[in-house]
């Protein structure tokens, strides 16, 4: 095959895809509906992972594209610059606000994860800088951690492949990683770089890409008391686990920690809009609010509080309340729990996670994650493979108790097949 047949087709290019191994063996999806997507090529698929993570309501729900209709028809978007806002965008903040986990926020809204992240490492950083200590300025990560692909997602992710290849080792100077999970080892980094240079740390209460890791006992309380006895603003990355993922609306409320800021997107609207945003608490917002204050925060995105995805993001919160989808989520991780350490018994599973509706099952390391995850395909079941030979597993919080058993029984079968 020359390496003009391996690109021919469709023009698209993927993301994060080795495209000579993909453009070939495309799944081309058409359809979804609940926790199934369809594709072009006729299969029904069970949707194992939420697409990426987000699709919490299930897919193809008649009431939210009613929702994005209405409001277009009423008012596509218009900017939230300067003095103008939306009707839309003013009622989802402060609903927002009100099921925030951080007291009296403020909402900042974005177009997705990667914004927020990137608004919100700026934001810390200035808010250093307006109290006079001008050398707090790097940003910490855990090691393992995913915060998007912007430039500031890309500076302080702890998955080297991400940031590699771009001739520094930073795109934006001054970011550190720390132990994902000892908080000694944290400890120490923060004393090398001095506490008097680290305006911030941003961290996933459970790590998704990095391999499913739920937090070690004590360690997030930890990192909470190491940032409040240091001054380091705690960054608290809820883009995945928000909106009933843990069984909670935040993973803050399961965890119980304390935030000064918070971001989100994914589960907001459960994909069926791109929305993001960053809940910012009084501390760091009451500088700019100030009846007295010449400050202006120079942050925003042409689609920041776009008024339909807001319109689309309030029905999807209606749907998590009416159809008690936190309970639940709770509910449906007992599932995932026994299912998954039901695999225990197998020697191709060298570990098994589950922190709320989210699972991970480390593969020995002889085996090839993403070709189980082919395989798997082909049995009628979506997972992905992750950092450390691990398979995510997220559906759609409608799943239903059965599909989850399905969806275990067919890992298990891949499992045992692979491992002959």
């Amino acid at each position: 095959m020359t390496d003009q047949d391996q690109t021919s087709g469709t023009a698209l290019w993927n993301a994060q895809a080795h495209m000579p191994s993909v453009a070939e063996r495309q799944i081309v999806i058409s359809r979804g509906e609940g926790s199934y997507i369809y594709t072009t090529d006729g299969r029904r698929l069970f949707d194992g992972t939420a697409s990426l993570w987000f699709a919490n309501i299930g897919h193809g729900r008649k009431e939210m594209a009613e929702a994005a209709y209405r409001q277009m028809l009423n008012l596509e978007t218009y900017h939230v610059f300067g003095r103008y806002t939306t009707d839309r965008s003013v009622a989802l903040a402060d609903r927002l606000a009100s099921l925030s986990p951080i007291e009296d926020c403020k909402v900042i809204f974005t177009s997705g994860g990667s914004d927020s992240i990137d608004t919100a490492c700026k934001l810390a950083r200035r808010h250093w800088q307006l109290r006079g200590r001008t050398s707090k300025r790097t940003i910490l990560s855990r090691q393992f951690a995913y915060h998007g692909l912007h430039a500031y997602g890309t500076s302080i992710t702890g998955l080297d492949f991400n940031r590699e290849g771009y001739g520094t080792e930073s795109l934006v100077p001054e970011t550190a990683r720390v132990s994902n999970a000892d908080i000694d080892a944290v400890a120490r980094v923060i004393d090398e770089i001095g506490a008097e240079n680290i305006a911030a740390l941003v961290f996933e209460p459970i790590q998704g890409t990095g391999g499913v890791n739920p937090p070690p006992p004590g360690y997030l309380e930890g990192l909470e008391r190491i940032c409040r006895d240091n001054d380091i603003l705690r960054i608290t990355d809820e883009v995945i686990t928000g909106f009933g993922r843990t069984g909670r609306m935040f993973a803050s409320e399961r965890y119980g920690l304390q935030s000064d800021l918070v971001t989100f997107a994914k589960g907001v609207t459960s994909g069926y809009a791109p929305l993001g945003g960053i809940l910012i608490a009084p501390s760091v917002w009451e500088p700019y609010f100030s009846p007295q204050s010449e400050l202006t925060f120079r942050h925003g995105v042409t689609y920041s509080g776009h008024a339909t995805a807001c319109a689309v993001a309030e029905t999807n919160l209606d749907i998590l309340e009416k159809e008690h989808l936190l309970e639940r989520a709770e509910k449906l991780e007992l599932t995932l729990h026994h299912e998954l350490d039901s695999l225990s018994d197998l020697d191709a599973v060298e570990d098994i996670r589950v922190a709320g509706f989210l699972g991970g099952v480390s593969l020995r390391a002889d085996l090839d994650a993403p070709a189980i995850a082919d395989d798997l395909v082909d049995r009628g079941f979506i997972v992905r493979a992750l950092r450390g030979n691990t398979l995510q597993l997220s559906p759609p919080l409608v799943t239903t108790d059965e599909e989850v058993v399905q969806l275990a029984a067919a890992l298990r079968e891949s499992l045992v097949d692979a491992d002959r």
